[in-house]
């Protein structure tokens, strides 16, 4: 298991708001990204839009752009050098959870991580 980045270093200000992204709140409970928006899509009605929103191209864009973020979505840290494997760049626009949807993910996941 590779080590976990800190979780200050995966929060960003967006919108006027400390949220963490999709990717990054996936790996911090041991899951794949597509099973926490799986997760959320299933159980859409426990994340207002005060929980969860959806980056806009502009938004992610510009955090790619600032180097806060790598083209897979995941928060990146300045020092870090990023080497994408095939297959890891976003598909869709990155998720981005506030810190009341974050722990509804956690109670949405049936992962190990969040007992």
């Amino acid at each position: 298991m590779k080590p976990k980045k800190p979780i200050e270093t995966l929060i960003l200000t967006i919108r006027e708001q400390r949220v963490i992204l999709a990717p990054d709140l996936a790996d911090l409970y041991g899951v794949e990204t597509r099973v926490l928006n799986q997760g959320v899509k299933r159980n859409v009605e426990r994340f207002p839009e005060d929980f969860i929103f959806q980056l806009t191209a502009e938004e992610f864009s510009a955090l790619k752009d600032a180097g806060n973020v790598s083209s897979d979505g995941r928060a990146a840290l300045r020092s870090q050098i990023v080497i994408l494997e095939p297959g890891r760049h976003a598909k869709y626009l990155p998720y981005a959870f506030t810190e009341h949807g974050a722990i509804m993910a956690a109670t949405v996941l049936n992962s190990p991580e969040d007992e």
